[in-house]
């Protein structure tokens, strides 16, 4: 990482926007609630209306302000004067979208919130009609080169201003916007991390710097300011890069200061248990904040995601249509209603509101990678793949996406091209047990059968949220002769089976009872045998065979063989799953380092 961006003076942007410096606590709500209510203001004055929300529902969710301690609005300078009439034309062009009829009368002003007004109507005018061509000329799923062609001219334009030191905070952040597109990440970064510091309330900066971030080593390397902003950005990067317990203990602690009543800290705290796939606490905090907020259309189709792993038809349903009600044109509920028709199994229905969804904005991740999984459903892997791809240009911390372009790769038989994606996949979510499970079939598959074991015994030590992990161990083991191991594994896959009570499928339960029925008979352990072969009767598929041993069994007994010498271990818990001998300590961490594709 370079070295710390130099950070323009904090009085360069004092002499037009009086915006306090924030301090590092949280010891002044009142303090606080002024400079959200003043950014909010700024921020709407510049078009940067996603800013602008976030800074009022925050304020919002503080102590109102009494009269007295009410703010005037920021003092004219001489050039807002002098530039009054035209900033006020074009920002009506601007609010209705007309972004190069804004752009055309901006131009030649000098007052800052014109200059940045005419620069981000040029920027948003060149993202539109970049838009316009991708969805309209090649369709949402191809490849195309189309690019905003503004991009260039206005990088220019912003490098000789910042190079001058005239770029405010705002500047800073259009400039930093621009080098992201053209993906000069680097600069990017350095810029964002200077415009958190010369306007530390800007929300819109500290979200872009978030959106470039990959990594927590990353993360420390970066020399941010030390204001109360800072809490809300780690809490917020933290839920990205899959770091729940610190997210969640920085979301906690914004709480307790003061902000119980924020509906944005709400449904953070709902995403952070989505993606540790704690379903119910997450379903239960996104029903609270609908309550609270019942037109809130944010982070509903991660909603409607764990509706969908419940298969919540009813409950699906009534989200879908009361979004729909609400904005039927937002990419949220596109996504909302692509998932009901997902889950009624009309694939077609839902690849197209996904494809909705990317016209309104092709840039939303959830989209692309819902739309894969589509895709998948149809077997139409070629898009499918193309999906996947897209949703990883946009985010490449997706672990869904590479587990995506995985699995349409296995479909393919291309086990080396799966072991990448699925090697990615886990570098993202370590401690997801179904990554490290496809990652042992992928293993399995190019015979690499000690690699295979690890990847499997680690699912099991991380919590197999799928319960097929001892199975699969139990089969490998069985594969390679290792009768005394596959029976550990079997052994303990039914008592997790049976402490958990949950109901899985019959098959691997008979075929566990079907390999300790064997196992015992062959050790001479008629009671352990018999009572294997007794449950081996409940099943379809291994009833014939648990009679014929109970058969062979009262043979035996009859004809006086005796059982085995040996001090048998109790059925549950054999003495070679003692505590001091578990899976995690029989075999090494997992090195995914030894195979490259």
């Amino acid at each position: 990482m370079a070295s710390s961006p130099s950070v323009v003076p904090v009085a360069v942007t004092a002499a037009v926007i009086p915006v306090l410096s924030p301090s590092s606590d949280f010891s002044n709500l009142r303090e606080i609630k002024k400079q959200l209510l003043l950014i909010a203001g700024l921020t709407r004055e510049r078009g940067l209306l996603h800013s602008s929300k976030w800074s009022a529902e925050l304020a919002f969710s503080l102590p109102a302000l009494p009269l007295a301690e009410l703010q005037p609005p920021p003092p004219i300078t001489e050039e807002d004067a002098q530039d009054m009439d035209a900033y006020t034309l074009a920002k009506a062009y601007f609010d209705v979208k007309e972004y190069d009829r804004a752009a055309h009368f901006l131009h030649g002003c000098n007052s800052k919130k014109a200059y940045f007004l005419y620069m981000y109507s040029r920027y948003l005018s060149g993202e539109k009609k970049k838009d316009d061509e991708t969805v309209d000329s090649l369709g949402p799923l191809e490849k195309g080169q189309v690019k905003n062609e503004a991009l260039r001219e206005l990088r220019v334009e912003l490098s000789k201003k910042h190079q001058a030191r005239e770029l405010d905070g705002f500047g800073l952040y259009l400039y930093g916007v621009v080098l992201r597109k053209l993906d000069l990440v680097k600069e990017a970064i350095d810029v964002f991390v200077e415009a958190t510091h010369v306007l530390p309330l800007h929300w819109g900066a500290w979200l872009e710097l978030c959106n470039l971030i990959t990594d927590k080593e990353m993360l420390k390397f970066l020399s941010l300011p030390d204001t109360w902003m800072k809490e809300f950005f780690l809490a917020h990067i933290y839920t990205e890069l899959q770091l729940i317990e610190e997210a969640l203990q920085k979301y906690q602690n914004l709480i307790d200061v003061g902000f119980s009543k924020s509906s944005y800290i709400v449904s953070q705290i709902a995403v952070a248990y989505h993606n540790i796939r704690d379903i119910d606490k997450a379903l239960s905090i996104f029903n609270e904040l609908r309550k609270q907020d019942p037109y809130r259309i944010e982070n509903m189709d991660t909603f409607s995601n764990l509706l969908y792993v419940r298969s919540m038809k009813s409950e699906l349903s009534y989200l879908a249509h009361n979004l729909c009600e609400i904005d039927k044109y937002r990419v949220e509920t596109c996504c909302v209603i692509g998932n009901y028709y997902s889950l009624r199994s009309q694939h077609e229905k839902a690849a197209l509101y996904f494809q909705r969804a990317l016209k309104l904005n092709p840039r939303y991740l959830g989209a692309w990678t819902l739309m894969g999984h589509e895709y998948m459903e149809m077997k139409n892997t070629s898009a499918a793949i193309q999906a996947y791809r897209h949703a990883i240009e946009v985010n490449k911390r997706d672990y869904r996406a590479w587990y995506g372009l995985g699995q349409t790769y296995e479909i393919l038989k291309m086990p080396f091209y799966c072991l990448y994606y699925y090697r990615r996949a886990h570098q993202l979510r370590p401690n997801d047990s179904r990554m490290l499970v496809a990652l042992g079939e992928c293993y399995e598959k190019l015979n690499q059968l000690v690699e295979a074991k690890k990847c499997y015994w680690r699912a099991y030590a991380v919590g197999d949220v799928e319960k097929m992990a001892l199975v699969k161990l139990a089969k490998l083991h069985e594969q390679l002769t290792e009768s005394e191991q596959a029976a550990q594994c079997y052994i303990k896959y039914i008592q997790d089976i049976y402490s958990c009570g949950e109901i899985v499928e019959h098959l691997e339960e008979s075929t566990a009872f079907r390999y300790l029925a064997q196992y015992y008979f062959k050790c001479k352990l008629w009671d352990e045998a018999s009572t294997c072969a007794q449950k081996c009767c409940a099943f379809n598929d291994t009833r014939e065979e648990g009679k014929a041993l109970l058969r062979q069994i009262l043979q035996l007994r009859n004809q006086g063989e005796t059982p085995s010498t040996e001090m048998p271990a109790p059925f549950f818990l054999p003495a070679s799953l003692s505590a001091n001998n578990t899976p995690t300590r029989r075999v090494s961490p997992l090195n995914l380092s030894s195979v490259t594709p």
